[in-house]
């Protein structure tokens, strides 16, 4: 197994039966079968995989009974969560996406779809160690999102094939199509959806839990952190004036949301937007 041990954030390795190590429970996982076959149980049902299957599986290491047949092969690449996050937009496959694949995390490419994944887990592995590079995080993101967006196309693919009838996924992809006309700008609380999407706000919770993996909340978290950045991008508008958009309580109240999901302040984050002035 093949660990960068100087940067916990990005993990490769070619081993199957690491997959589900205790270091990978703050990384979502991108494992390409290139040969053989192996199973894994995730979240209790049994999945079975061979060559160009694609397993995405945030928190591998939920998974368990790990086997591989003789022959078996596979890569895959491990990044942390948040970071990861960070770096995807606010749309249903980054998002809405995250409930297909934790109800199956197994994604069927054909042999060019498994190519051009191979490459880019190949680009990030070539990439690994050269973390002297003084935009080492900003290049490692930029060949994630590369990896992502073509795991987008599969995933895109398989949801046009795929039909839920489950009622449980209904009330989840209601949930994102409803945050995706950006209604979280003024509304952000639970109980708003749960009345829109006539169910209580506890049903709602427990639903998106057992679907996704995550909270209510942090679904509508996501949605509205790029309003957030948007608004504070702009220099026109004074945070009096913002926090009165997204409808916030008060200026007190919008301050600790901008410090809770941004890591800043709302003038310290202003303030990290202008540019360094360089002295000689």
């Amino acid at each position: 197994m093949y660990f960068c041990a100087m940067n916990p954030d990005f993990l490769y390795s070619t081993d199957f039966l690491a997959m589900n190590a205790p270091e990978l429970s703050h990384t979502c996982m991108h494992l390409l079968c290139t040969a053989g076959e192996g199973s894994f149980v995730f979240n209790e049902k049994c999945y079975h995989i061979a060559k160009n299957d694609l397993v995405v599986m945030p928190n591998p290491s939920r998974a368990k009974n790990l086997a591989a047949a003789p022959g078996m092969r596979v890569e895959w690449f491990a990044a942390d969560n948040k970071y990861l996050g960070g770096l995807l937009p606010s749309n249903n496959y980054s998002i809405g996406g995250s409930i297909s694949l934790n109800q199956n995390p197994v994604i069927k490419a054909d042999d060019r779809q498994a190519e051009i994944l191979l490459e880019d887990l190949h680009r990030l592995r070539d990439r690994l160690n050269d973390r002297h590079l003084l935009f080492y995080r900003e290049m490692m993101g930029s060949l994630c999102l590369t990896m992502m967006y073509d795991i987008f196309e599969l995933h895109a693919r398989r949801e046009a094939t795929d039909t839920h009838s489950d009622r449980t996924a209904y009330i989840v992809r209601q949930l994102t199509d409803l945050l995706a006309t950006g209604i979280s700008r003024t509304e952000r609380e639970v109980s708003y959806y749960a009345e829109r999407l006539h169910v209580s706000p506890k049903y709602l919770s427990a639903t998106v839990k057992r679907v996704t993996g995550h909270s209510v909340s942090s679904f509508i978290d996501r949605h509205t952190v790029p309003i957030l950045k948007k608004y504070l991008d702009d220099e026109r508008l004074s945070l009096t004036q913002i926090a009165d958009r997204m409808n916030f309580m008060s200026l007190s109240y919008f301050s600790r949301y901008c410090t809770k999901h941004l890591g800043q302040s709302p003038s310290e984050y202003r303030r990290s937007l202008q540019p360094r002035v360089w002295r000689q």
